[in-house]
């Protein structure tokens, strides 16, 4: 399955809970179709470059989140009809990063791994 990086900019809210629900909805996607999803990262609110209108009124603010992930390119396709449809998405893109994550690590790029939990964290 080859490695993807989305990156996606969503409207301001002051809550958080819109844009947790909206990335668990993706990387739930990705997950019950078969994919992994390796690292999920928020960049904050930050000032758009310019103002954006997608669903709604003009936003000049913007959440942006990244979004590391192996999966087949059918879930990709389904994956992109979704942030499509949410009127909470501005702007999103995926890149890919590697057919396979040996390429990756050839090239010298960074591998990022799923967490698993040290023992003694699940004993806890």
């Amino acid at each position: 399955m080859p490695l993807y990086e989305m990156l996606c900019i969503t409207t301001h809210v002051t809550t958080y809970k819109h844009i947790r629900e909206l990335v668990g909805q993706a990387a739930m996607h990705i997950m019950n179709n078969g994919g992994v999803v390796r690292n999920i990262n928020s960049w904050g609110t930050k000032s758009l470059p310019q103002k954006m209108k997608r669903h709604g009124p003009s936003q000049a603010l913007g959440d942006y989140w990244t979004l590391h992930f192996d999966t087949s390119p059918r879930t990709l396709r389904s994956l992109n009809g979704i942030m499509r449809s949410d009127p909470r998405v501005l702007r999103w893109t995926v890149l890919k990063l590697a057919d396979r994550i040996e390429e990756l690590s050839d090239k010298g790029g960074k591998v990022i791994l799923p967490h698993r939990p040290a023992v003694q964290d699940v004993v806890d």
